[in-house]
């Protein structure tokens, strides 16, 4: 009996890409509703503050590790200043877009799971920057940190009276954070590469430079962690097989035995 394999038809290699104009309007929509969401919680000064030195004692209480202890690394020079202000300024949006635009070529299942936990994540954070209003620790005397993008450059922020394209109040959670350790993790998932572990270190670095240039607190980021572990927990990542991890292979069946002409004459 002839026992060879021949490729099946089974299964596609690949699965079906979500339509692309579909995802650039929602891509689209949720960057506006971020933006808007941000503008909406703008105007809370006086809770911003209140609610700011509430986390500061907090952390205090916790034994959580002074964010000046990050910042003392970053003030030995104004080159490392620059680079933590230019990283924080223009790494957060683009790292996540080509994550996503990665996935969509190359891991659409993967694409659509990392999608709808993003967005989650983001909606929900959108809720709490507009109950939970909290000045960054830049802006808090009491920390005695100091503002790194304004006085080394460059700056997101303008005023915060003036500013009308951000609300400079929405620190907790950390969507810089929370974001950097979902490309991390979609980028482990959805990847088989012994090296693949290494993207935790763009949340890892993204850490030390929200908290080093006095963006963010430490609490800003574990809320974000918290966030993104419930979401994740709601929403599953696509069963890891060959086709999702980016093998082409295919299901073998077994080929028809040759039929012998003459045979059982």
């Amino acid at each position: 009996m002839n026992a060879r394999t021949e490729p099946g038809e089974a299964e596609p290699v690949t699965p079906a890409r979500p339509p692309i104009t579909r995802e650039l309007l929602l891509v689209a929509g949720l960057f506006l509703v971020y933006k808007l969401g941000r503008r909406l919680a703008a105007g809370h000064t006086g809770e911003a503050f209140r609610n700011a030195h509430d986390v500061w004692h907090v952390e205090r209480l916790l034994r959580l590790p002074g964010e000046g202890s990050v910042q003392a690394l970053l003030l030995h020079g104004d080159t490392l200043a620059k680079i933590a202000n230019t990283y924080y300024a223009t790494v957060h949006f683009p790292a996540t877009l080509a994550f996503l635009v990665w996935l969509y070529l190359r891991r659409p299942a993967h694409y659509v799971w990392a999608r709808r936990v993003l967005a989650a994540v983001t909606a929900a954070a959108l809720v709490l920057h507009l109950t939970l209003p909290l000045a960054p620790p830049r802006m808090l005397a009491a920390t005695g940190l100091v503002d790194t993008a304004r006085v080394y450059g460059p700056s997101v922020y303008g005023p915060p009276r003036t500013d009308q394209l951000s609300n400079q109040f929405a620190a907790m959670p950390s969507l810089h954070f929370g974001w950097a350790l979902m490309v991390a993790i979609g980028l482990v998932v959805a990847t088989r590469s012994r090296w693949r572990w290494l993207w935790l270190l763009h949340p890892l670095l993204t850490l030390l430079v929200i908290v080093g240039t006095a963006n963010h607190y430490w609490l800003d980021a574990i809320a974000a962690g918290a966030l993104l572990g419930l979401t994740l927990a709601l929403i599953h990542a696509p069963r890891r097989t060959a086709t999702t991890a980016g093998r082409d292979t295919r299901t073998s069946v077994p080929a028809e035995a040759p039929v012998l002409v003459g045979a059982g004459r």
